[in-house]
């Protein structure tokens, strides 16, 4: 403050012949100025002030400062003795209120004191999308020394004219709007008004009301039973999409209801979950949803549902049964049948997507069988998907023993008429080990095989075997792994 002064001195000496001493600086110090108004320039964050000139003779300038908790800062000089205002340029009032003082000044180092204070108004802007408010606060101007006789709020859309918005009492200090249209701009300005027609503007303050583009769609890719029997589920989201939060909601049958089972997040378009807890045994029915910065689902996927594959013997026959896949967007091309007997999954058939049954005879399978079940499952897959997504879907799978029979005629007639002249056990699987003897009464072996699928002519070494009754004896092990013995007889009828 002092370097200041001096420098002062220096410029002012020579602008007046007159000199004043230090001791009437004393006795007879400058009055200071009478602030009369501060107002922000919106546009440009520069202050402007405006005051009455000090009474005091001699005066060659005023000193502008910034006044806080009793102690000025000087900002600018004001060389001209008759100068009624003055515009700072700066910015401080863009991010915050100030406070100004000014003071008088004659030569040599003499200085009124500080003049009332005026404080800049500062407007605060904030948004609630949520409720779609926007909230305008602002610190009230100082009605002294001239009468504050309200407040206007003054709004301009996408950069278009002011407009008076609300017009307030004194003692208000916010004002909210209470809707708004997305995607806009809004800029807001605070003007007091003052007694005399005069007026105080507060800094512009400006916000955006551009929300999140949700997504325009979300496609349920698939629920699928993966390999380890839980329901792994995938959506694709709309790659214009700005949400990242999402809701999945599963209900379990028909009648339940949809329940939240989990918050997932996702940058790259595409969620994956799997569900642990749900049963591949009830058809589960699952929905994503895009969630805004408000926690609101705003846009729903199609649904996806597990598949459920039942399985019923009946005699000879397999049946099988399941659900239509629902609801791809797309359609379903068709339905295929996987059967494992032993050897690992191979496809059996496709089925026309109108069909969700499929009946298929042991006899069909039982040579295949090398294992201790015959497992099953189906698979669905979808074309026409509109946003080019193929989703396939596999149901969980089901199993049954094999029919693990052993059948042994009694009689037959090797006479080549065709007709029943070959012996051999009829057998319902593929065995592991296979040992058939025969031997006539005498226990002499007539015929020995360890394979299952040879059969008996009623010769040995090229001669035919006697008409009467022989003995057989035949060791097995089953796919489940059952070590069979049995014996029994067979009568060899040449005449019929």
């Amino acid at each position: 403050m002092k370097k200041c002064f001096l420098y002062f001195i220096i410029i002012f000496f020579s602008w007046s012949g007159k000199v004043y001493s230090q001791a009437n600086c004393i006795t007879d110090p400058p009055l200071p100025p009478v602030l009369t108004s501060v107002s922000v320039e919106p546009e440009t964050g520069n202050t402007l002030f405006t005051w009455t000139s000090s009474p005091s003779s001699g005066i060659v300038a005023y000193i502008l400062y910034s006044y806080k908790n009793g102690d000025g800062i000087a900002l600018d000089t004001i060389r001209e003795p008759s100068a009624t205002g003055f515009t700072l340029v700066s910015t401080a009032t863009k991010y915050f209120s100030v406070s100004y003082v000014l003071a008088a000044m004659r030569l040599p180092r003499c200085t009124s004191i500080l003049s009332n204070s005026l404080k800049s108004i500062f407007e605060n802007v904030s948004i609630d999308t949520c409720n779609k408010k926007i909230a305008v606060s602002w610190n009230k101007y100082l009605s002294s020394p001239v009468k504050v006789n309200g407040y206007t709020v003054l709004m301009s859309v996408n950069n278009g004219s002011y407009t008076e918005q609300a017009n307030l009492s004194a003692s208000d200090s916010s004002f909210t709007l209470s809707n708004f249209t997305i995607n806009d701009d809004y800029c807001f300005v605070l003007r007091a008004n003052l007694e005399g027609g005069k007026y105080s503007f507060s800094n512009k303050k400006c916000i955006s009301t551009k929300m999140q583009r949700p997504p325009s769609w979300i496609n349920a890719d698939q629920a699928t039973v993966n390999s380890a029997g839980k329901i792994s589920l995938s959506f694709t989201i709309d790659p214009q999409s700005q949400l990242t939060h999402f809701s999945l909601e599963r209900k379990s049958g028909r009648t339940g209801l949809f329940r939240e089972i989990a918050r997932l997040s996702s940058s790259d378009r595409t969620v994956q979950y799997t569900d642990n807890q749900a049963s591949t045994d009830t058809v589960n029915y699952y929905r994503l949803s895009a969630v805004n910065s408000c926690d609101l689902p705003v846009v729903t996927s199609n649904l996806s549902s597990n598949i459920v594959l039942t399985l019923e013997k009946s005699g000879n026959d397999i049946h099988l049964a399941w659900n239509p896949y629902k609801s791809w967007l797309g359609i379903i091309s068709s339905y295929k049948l996987y059967i494992n007997t032993g050897n690992g999954f191979s496809e059996k058939t496709e089925i026309p997507p109108s069909d969700t049954s499929y009946t298929i005879g042991y006899q069909q399978l039982m040579y295949d069988v090398t294992g201790k079940e015959v497992c099953f499952y189906i698979s669905a897959s979808e074309v026409s998907n509109p946003y080019e997504i193929s989703g396939e879907s596999h149901s969980a799978v089901i199993c049954t023993s094999p029919e693990e029979k052993i059948t042994v005629p009694n009689l037959f007639t090797p006479n080549n008429d065709l007709k029943n002249d070959l012996f051999r056990p009829v057998l319902t699987f593929t065995p592991v080990d296979y040992h058939l003897i025969i031997s006539d009464r005498r226990g002499n072996v007539v015929f020995e095989t360890r394979d299952w699928l040879k059969e008996w002519d009623g010769m040995q070494n090229g001669d035919p075997q006697p008409e009467g009754v022989y003995l057989w004896l035949l060791k097995l092990t089953t796919p489940s792994g059952k070590a069979i013995s049995r014996t029994g007889t067979i009568t060899i009828l040449r005449s019929k």
